[in-house]
C-alpha cells in the first residue's frame, strides 16, 4: 500500500474512533506533519505539529528539561519521551508522538551515528520510546521515519 494510502486509511481509522494526534518533530523537519496534512480529513485527527529542531525550542515549546538535554543530549531516548509526552499534553490529545535523530550526512559521532532516530509515543495507556538506525540519504531518512510512525499509530488505533 503506498503512503499516503495508508495515511488516509489512519485517519479514517482516528476519524471513526474519535482520536486526536500531534507531533513534535526534530530530524524530520516537519515531514510527517506535511505529510499527513496532504490527505484531505485529516483535520479531524490532526490537532497540531510542533518542529522543535534547536534543544531552545525543545525546551521552550515543550518542556524538556535543560538537565535533560545536557546529561543525554538532544538525540537520546530520554528527549523522545519527553517530547512524546510534552506534545500529548499541550495538546490535550490521544497519541502525541516525539521523534529526534541524526539525519545526517554529517553530525553522527561512534555513540550516535547518522541515521540514529528515536520515536516516542505517548497514549491514554502507555508510553514507548523505540530506537532504530536507518542509514539512507536525508529525504529517504524521513521517510522511513514516517512508516515507522505509521506503524505504530496503526498498532495503537487496533486495540
Amino acid at each position: 500500500m503506498e503512503l499516503l494510502e495508508k495515511i488516509s486509511k489512519l485517519i479514517e481509522m482516528y476519524t471513526e474512533k474519535n482520536k486526536k494526534v500531534a507531533f513534535a518533530e526534530s530530524c524530520t523537519g516537519g515531514y510527517i506533519c506535511h505529510m499527513i496534512t496532504n490527505i484531505s480529513g485529516s483535520s479531524e485527527v490532526f490537532e497540531r505539529g510542533i518542529v522543535c529542531y534547536s534543544n531552545d525550542s525543545k525546551e521552550e515549546l515543550l518542556k524538556v528539561p535543560h538537565e535533560t538535554l545536557i546529561k543525554h543530549g538532544a538525540v537520546s531516548e530520554q528527549v523522545a519521551d519527553k517530547l512524546c509526552r510534552g506534545i500529548r499534553k499541550i495538546s490535550n490529545v490521544n497519541v502525541g508522538i516525539g521523534i529526534t535523530g541524526i539525519a545526517g550526512p554529517t553530525g553522527g559521532t561512534a555513540e550516535k551515528p547518522v541515521g540514529l532516530v528515536y520515536i516516542g509515543i505517548s497514549t491514554e495507556s502507555i508510553v514507548n520510546v523505540y530506537k532504530y538506525i536507518i542509514k539512507k540519504e536525508r529525504i529517504k531518512f524521513k521517510k522511513e521515519v514516517l512508516k515507522k510512525v505509521l506503524v505504530l499509530l496503526d498498532d495503537y488505533i487496533k486495540i
